[in-house]
């Protein structure tokens, strides 16, 4: 790494409401929690805190709602040293947020409630405009308007600014405005409703992105979890293992990723050691509870990163 980079995450801000549950009740059951937690979430702002936290400069530029929440937000980004130059607060329309269930093995459930985050929209990213055009990555999600997401990628295209598209939560969309994406991101269920076939493991994976290659997408990365991430372009596919850890948590793990990633590529590193270390990155944030608040230091990061056995670094 060489540089420090600029990251822009047009995207959105949540509040995550963390239930910690030792099993997910049935439908018309109630049980009692082990505990709760609030903090601040959403993918975008997640993806962003990362970046920050492994060495970028980083705008957001979302929009927040004038709720008790929305003030609270900014304020949180700015303690990360986040630009919020262009983080608005909405009138009459709530913050996002995020109820979240988690279960004792780790796994979780997720309902997300858009609010302002739904009026994201062209013209705020026409506000911005100059940010983007500065930008080395701009990185986006899918819980701000469709319309927005494609409308960013096509600007970054036209000012030759990278983009890593997240296509998260799930959704369908139209691949021929998403292949202006530099890098497309899916995890194995994001992957699936993109391409229409089963991502269970790795070959899947494979057979997945190979799909996606054919439909226009320029580059793909399929996080994999505990199976680590297979990346894949024009050039072959390649499997990047993962770095082995006992979770706690595994909530943001893939804003984790998404957010290093984005550092660790505009700083000059190579792509697959980027990947690797992003690994790396998402693993160490399943060891503790939360989103942002479970993601490490730059400093934790590079002591983990020279301690981590070598031939996990790539293969």
């Amino acid at each position: 790494m060489n540089q420090t980079p600029y990251v822009v995450v047009v995207g959105s801000a949540n509040v995550d409401l963390t239930t910690f549950t030792d099993q997910f009740p049935r439908p018309g059951e109630t049980i009692f929690g082990q505990s709760f937690d609030l903090g601040f979430g959403g993918k975008g702002a997640n993806q962003a805190v990362a970046a920050r936290l492994c060495g970028a400069e980083v705008s957001m530029v979302a929009r927040v709602g004038d709720d008790l929440f929305g003030p609270a937000t900014i304020a949180n980004f700015a303690g990360y040293g986040i630009d919020t130059s262009h983080v608005r607060i909405t009138p009459g329309v709530s913050s996002g947020v995020a109820p979240i269930f988690v279960e004792s093995s780790g796994q979780n459930r997720i309902l997300v409630v858009k609010g302002a985050n739904d009026r994201l929209t062209p013209a705020d990213v026409d506000q911005a405009e100059d940010l983007l055009r500065r930008a080395d990555c701009i990185v986006l999600q899918l819980e701000i308007p469709l319309d927005t997401v494609y409308y960013t990628l096509r600007l970054a295209r036209k000012y030759g600014v990278r983009t890593i598209l997240n296509p998260a939560p799930a959704q369908p969309l139209d691949l021929q405005a998403a292949g202006e994406a530099d890098y497309v991101v899916p995890n194995e269920t994001e992957a699936e409703a993109l391409a229409g076939a089963p991502v269970r493991n790795p070959e899947e994976a494979r057979t997945c992105a190979q799909r996606l290659l054919d439909r226009g997408l320029r580059r793909i990365i399929v996080t994999l979890g505990a199976n680590g991430a297979l990346s894949a372009s024009e050039r072959g596919v390649r499997h990047v293992p993962p770095f082995p850890v006992n979770p706690v948590d595994t909530t943001g793990a893939g804003d984790a990723f998404i957010g290093s990633f984005a550092c660790f590529l505009a700083s000059g590193c190579e792509e697959e050691e980027a990947i690797s270390r992003s690994n790396l990155y998402a693993a160490l944030s399943t060891l503790a509870v939360g989103t942002q608040k479970s993601f490490v230091s730059n400093e934790r990061f590079e002591t983990e990163w020279a301690k981590a056995p070598r031939a996990a670094h790539s293969r």
